[in-house]
C-alpha cells in the first residue's frame, strides 16, 4: 500500500489529532462518511488497527516501512513499543519537523528530499535517515533554502521543542542531544497495541 495522499482532515476525524500530518483541526467531531455518527462497538482488532494507522499516517510511512521498523524494534533490547516510537521520532524528516523548520512531517520530508537540510555540514536528502545523538542538523547554505526555513519558522507545527533537541533560530542550526523520551512524543497513541497488531505478521 502506497503512502496516503488523500484528504488529511478525513483521517483526523477518523483517528483523532495527528500533529505530524496536518495543522488543521476538524470542525466535526464525528467520523467521516455516511455512517460516521452511528456509534458502533469496535472489535479488539479494529482498535489495534486504528492505533497502527495513527502511527503510520502521522509519520507518513508505507505499510512495508512500518513492518520494517517493527522488526527492527524487536531486535533491540527494551520495550518494543517504546523503541519503535524512538526509531520513528529520530527520523530526519520528523527531527526537522520537531525543530520547527517545517509545519508538518510531509513538508519536512519535502525539505529533506529537495536537499535543503544538512547533517554535520553535509546535505542529506533521505527522509528516513536515523539521527543520532551529537549530530548537528542545519540548513543548506543557499538563499532559497534559508528563506524557505525562515518562512516556516514563523508558524511552527508544534509549540514546544522536545528536550532531546536544541535549535538556534538565528543561525538556523540545531543539535540532537540524546534519544527522545516517551513523554515528549506528541502523538497520543498506545504503542503496545501497535506491537500486538504486528505480532501475527512480523
Amino acid at each position: 500500500m502506497s503512502r496516503y495522499r488523500g484528504p488529511r482532515l478525513r483521517i483526523v476525524r477518523r483517528l483523532g489529532e495527528l500533529p505530524g500530518l496536518t495543522r488543521k483541526s476538524a470542525r466535526r467531531a464525528y467520523a467521516p462518511g455516511q455512517h460516521g455518527q452511528n456509534r458502533k462497538k469496535r472489535s479488539e482488532y479494529a482498535i489495534r488497527l486504528e492505533e497502527k494507522q495513527k502511527l503510520r499516517l502521522n509519520y507518513g510511512l508505507t505499510e512495508k516501512q512500518m513492518l520494517r521498523y517493527v522488526r527492527k524494534a524487536r531486535r533491540v533490547t527494551g520495550s518494543t513499543g517504546q523503541v519503535l516510537l524512538q526509531l520513528l521520532e529520530m527520523r530526519l524528516d520528523n527531527t526537522v519537523f520537531r525543530m520547527g523548520m517545517a509545519p508538518t512531517i510531509p513538508a519536512a520530508r519535502q525539505l529533506v528530499n529537495h536537499g535543503h537540510v544538512t547533517v554535520n555540514g553535509r546535505v542529506v536528502n533521505i527522509a528516513s535517515y536515523q539521527c543520532r545523538p551529537g549530530e548537528a542538523i542545519g540548513v543548506r547554505d543557499k538563499e532559497a533554502s534559508k528563506k524557505l526555513v525562515e518562512a516556516n519558522l514563523q508558524y511552527p507545527g508544534l509549540a514546544n521543542l522536545p528536550n532531546h533537541l536544541e535549535f538556534d533560530k538565528n543561525k538556523l542550526t540545531g543539535k540532537v542531544n540524546s534519544v527522545i523520551e516517551r513523554e515528549w512524543v506528541a502523538l497520543q497513541v498506545n504503542e503496545l497495541l501497535v506491537v500486538e497488531y504486528y505480532s501475527r505478521q512480523a
